[in-house]
């Protein structure tokens, strides 16, 4: 078992900062997170094209809501682009999608290995985007702008891109390193409540491994908010969500610089995902979206790691009791996800490691075989 302590640098000098830096050896790229910071998407964005062709990639919501928004930036800047919209949701992170992808920029020579793609939108289409510029003539630069808050705080930072396939989710990927992300906070004005909590999801997540003062300030929004109308509207209100925004970044840059390839350290961000993508999974990406069924596993990663004695006790009830808080208190049966969990990618032969918590704002890594864990479930 490896064990994590707390990331120490998040709070060090970041309190004002709009621009995170992911300090990867050669390769490193900014966060830049503000409201309004769209505006300024032609001119950096355009920038890093050198005058080469911008190919976005957007899905119908997205585009409908703010696609007038992001080309009014890039047209003010004289940035040659073209846009393919794809329809939103889990449904279309596939490969009949990507091929439609590939054809688009293979149009007329849409796309040569100087240029670049825009990913705008939630994780979905990030990461199908991200994949494209991965694999499209051996690796394109990519520029991520997330509309969501979970990509916002999570998918668009560490370069990890995937489709899924029948078997399972995010099965078929690359690691591959955006140029610039793009975070404006503004754009969750318009994100429905369950999105916003599927985001939420994650940044409990962060406060869970990495930072129980993070924790501590959800817990108090939760609070705040409790008995007052829809809760993700609520808490929204009570959290300056550009300082949470930042805090996840912050914890993510500092894992993602020292373990770019999720060979180490960068395993404590699943925590949750490998019970969750198993329910994903079980039910098809229907019943739950992304950061409820990760909301579900964290809860069982809790629990299982109070009966392995790894988790300290009251650790369990903390989070569930944040869960409910937030509106995410889902609770799944979980003795049938071992099935599920044997075909993601993080299986090992004869077992798996999960990630637990010694406590809120220390994770761990634990090795443990099948056998073990169906009798645990």
């Amino acid at each position: 078992m490896v064990g994590y302590p707390p990331i120490t640098k998040m709070n060090q000098d970041n309190s004002d900062k709009k621009i995170l830096t992911v300090g990867i050896e050669g390769r490193p790229y900014d966060i830049v997170i503000g409201c309004g910071a769209i505006s300024a998407a032609g001119a950096l964005v355009g920038k890093l094209a050198g005058g080469d062709d911008v190919c976005v990639v957007s899905d119908e919501n997205v585009w409908a809501l703010h696609g007038a928004a992001l080309e009014a930036a890039l047209d003010s800047a004289g940035t040659r682009h073209s846009v393919f919209v794809i329809p939103p949701g889990e449904g279309s992170k596939n490969i009949n999608q990507l091929a439609a992808i590939y054809n688009w920029l293979a149009e007329g020579g849409r796309l040569s290995r100087s240029g670049l793609i825009l990913a705008f939108g939630g994780g979905v289409v990030g990461d199908i985007a991200g994949f494209a510029a991965a694999t499209w003539m051996r690796g394109v630069r990519c520029v991520q702008i997330p509309s969501t808050l979970l990509a916002m705080v999570d998918s668009s930072v560490g370069g990890k891109t995937a489709i899924d396939t029948k078997h399972g989710k995010n099965l078929v990927g690359a690691f591959h390193q955006p140029s610039l992300v793009l975070i404006d906070p503004a754009l969750l004005d318009t994100l429905p409540a369950r999105e916003f909590g599927a985001g939420l999801a994650e940044v409990i997540k962060y406060g869970a491994i990495a930072s129980e003062s993070l924790f501590r300030d959800i817990e108090y929004a939760a609070n705040a908010a409790a008995g007052k109308g829809g809760i993700s509207d609520a808490i929204r209100r009570t959290l300056r969500i550009e300082d949470v925004i930042r805090d996840c970044c912050s914890i993510k840059a500092e894992i993602v610089s020292e373990d770019e390839f999720d060979t180490g350290l960068r395993a404590i961000l699943n925590f949750g995902h490998t019970f969750g993508h198993a329910i994903e999974s079980k039910y098809g990406f229907g019943k739950y979206n992304h950061g409820e069924a990760v909301a579900a596993g964290m809860g069982i990663a809790a629990g299982v790691g109070e009966r392995l004695g790894v988790t300290e006790r009251g650790t369990a009830e903390r989070i569930y009791a944040l869960l409910d808080g937030a509106g995410l208190g889902f609770r799944e049966g979980a003795a049938d996800l071992i099935p599920y969990m044997k075909s993601d990618k993080k299986a090992l032969s004869g077992g798996v490691n999960l990630i637990l918590l010694r406590r809120v704002g220390e994770a761990v890594i634990h090795k443990i075989d099948w056998d073990e864990l169906e009798k645990l479930l």
